[in-house]
């Protein structure tokens, strides 16, 4: 034992000597390691080595494809209304005007739309389950937020709003939003077929990434868009295929521009997809009539094309709102037929919940194979948060007749539909007035898309200062009066034809202002560049 342990002190000394002769001769050698030389971080070489080096991160070395993608409604002029308004904030006597009108995007309650009672006290009776028992909260709350709180609550593991969910989505959640899909359309909906999202935002995003392979992947998306679809199939790197809605027919999409795009892309080697259908129009406002949806459902059946459908409520009461998988079924398509992604918000409508980021897409039409895949997807997110699921599951069951809050519920939705609606023909009114200004009615959706014809003065000025028309318009307007309009350019047109986007959202009472403002400013614009 003895020997035994004196040799192991030696083999370890000997070690320990060829070690530390082994390292002398590295820091000797004229091939050291940077890492673990002392000469490498002296203050001579490391000047000298930041001086020579590139910075690792640059628009040279970053992902082309973020490059390439834009987002119009919050670009540029944003960011230049977002300056004003702090040069204001400091000194507010620095512009012709008080405060900035934001008219660029679909964002209702920061101009002043109130969230809807019933479904609020739902979400904060789920956040704060505690007070549940606490005798105050009868006075508090109404009885059918309560019992609603209540059966949600049942549905969470754990009762918490705080820990992840189910991937698709709190599986009692999603049953509600089935149900809710079959009372509105009649047919059979699944709540295995639900995803729930952050917005629609990332369901558009998963199928993007789901479809394109690569540039020789082709989307086809109607011109107007919004930006969002651009700018997923450029971050997903396939190919835009536009088709062009007819603004003489209010926006009309027409069956032919889908089939002359289809072969005209077809015969470039572009594979297409899917077809992106917006319904009602974002940011042109009109609702398709149930008669085009059938022949669009036809054309993606016949041409084995996914139908992405973007869809949302309709306001104007000659107009009704039908679901694509509601016009497949009832033409007798079922799953085996057509594949078919149906993308829901709650920051749409009437509740304008934008900054909870909920939604959903309902799936259907896919194999198990490919399901799996996308359930894969979805997976990697871990799961959409839980405020935003609670309140897709309230938008597609809200209070029912019979119920304490109904009265309450029915009162705010007519509330802000028919103010929505008269600001809209408000606004619609002035701007056809305008010279040179035509603008079709919105019939759902939060937006308008007046066409404007800019005289060639206005052209020539816009080429000189290297900005599209409408852009350079919209900058000027801003720069007057503080109202942000977002131009045409940034969500597709006509060529040579210009418009702007120009939201219905801020409160009422600030219509008349935007009315004159916008009035006052484009009859000194178009007599600056006339003739």
């Amino acid at each position: 034992m003895r020997r035994f342990v004196i040799g192991s002190a030696r083999n370890l000394i000997e070690s320990s000597r060829q070690k530390y002769q082994f390292e002398r001769s590295i820091l000797s050698s004229p091939y050291r390691f940077l890492s673990s030389s002392p000469a490498a971080d002296s203050p001579s070489s490391s000047s000298s080595s930041s001086s020579t080096m590139a910075h690792p991160v640059s628009l040279n070395t970053i992902n082309p494809k973020v490059i390439e993608c834009e987002y119009a409604v919050r670009g540029e002029i944003v960011t230049l209304a977002q300056k004003l308004q702090e040069e204001i904030q400091t000194k507010p006597d620095a512009h012709p005007f008080e405060e900035i009108l934001y008219c660029n995007i679909g964002n209702p309650q920061s101009l002043g739309q109130q969230p809807i009672t019933f479904f609020r006290e739902v979400l904060a009776l789920c956040d704060h389950p505690a007070i549940l028992d606490k005798s105050e909260t009868q006075g508090l709350f109404s009885a059918d937020s309560i019992e609603r709180a209540w059966q949600i609550l049942d549905q969470i593991p754990g009762r918490a709003t705080g820990a992840y969910s189910h991937s698709q989505g709190i599986k009692g959640l999603r049953d509600t939003i089935a149900a809710g899909i079959e009372a509105r359309d009649g047919f059979p909906a699944d709540p295995n077929d639900i995803f729930l999202t952050d917005g629609a935002s990332p369901a558009v995003h998963m199928m993007m990434q789901l479809l394109i392979r690569s540039e020789k992947d082709g989307i086809l998306c109607p011109i107007p868009q919004y930006p969002l679809y651009s700018a997923s199939i450029a971050l997903h790197g396939g190919t835009l295929v536009p088709y062009y809605l007819d603004e003489a027919t209010g926006w009309g999409l027409e069956v032919s521009e889908l089939k002359k795009q289809l072969e005209t892309s077809r015969s470039k080697g572009i594979t297409v997809r899917a077809l992106v259908v917006i319904n009602p129009g974002n940011p042109t406002g009109q609702v398709l009539a149930e008669e085009n949806q059938k022949a669009i459902v036809e054309f993606c059946k016949q041409e084995g094309l996914v139908l992405l459908a973007d869809e949302e409520n309709v306001y104007v009461p000659e107009k009704k709102f039908h679901s694509f998988k509601k016009v497949s079924r009832s033409m007798g398509y079922g799953e085996k037929d057509i594949a078919l992604v149906s993308f829901q918000s709650v920051s749409k409508g009437y509740y304008g919940e934008c900054g909870k980021r909920g939604g959903y897409m309902e799936v259907t039409g896919f194999g198990a194979d490919v399901r799996e895949q996308i359930y894969k997807v979805a997976s990697v997110n871990l799961c959409s948060n839980i405020s935003g699921q609670i309140l897709a599951s309230l938008v597609m069951s809200p209070p029912k007749v019979g119920d304490e809050s109904y009265e309450s519920y029915s009162a705010e939705r007519d509330g802000i539909l028919s103010s929505l609606a008269r600001r809209a023909k408000t606004l619609e009114d002035a701007f056809s007035k305008l010279e040179g200004v035509t603008c079709n009615k919105a019939e759902g959706a939060m937006y308008l898309f007046p066409r404007i014809d800019l005289p060639e003065k206005a052209i020539k000025a816009a080429e000189a200062a290297k900005k599209a028309p409408d852009a350079y318009y919209c900058q000027r307007l801003l720069a007057a009066t503080g109202i942000v309009f977002v131009p045409g350019s940034g969500f597709g047109q006509v060529p040579g034809t210009w418009h702007f986007r120009c939201t219905i959202l801020p409160q009422e009472e600030k219509i008349p202002a935007i009315v004159t403002r916008l009035t006052d400013f484009h009859k000194s614009f178009m007599d600056e560049f006339r003739g």
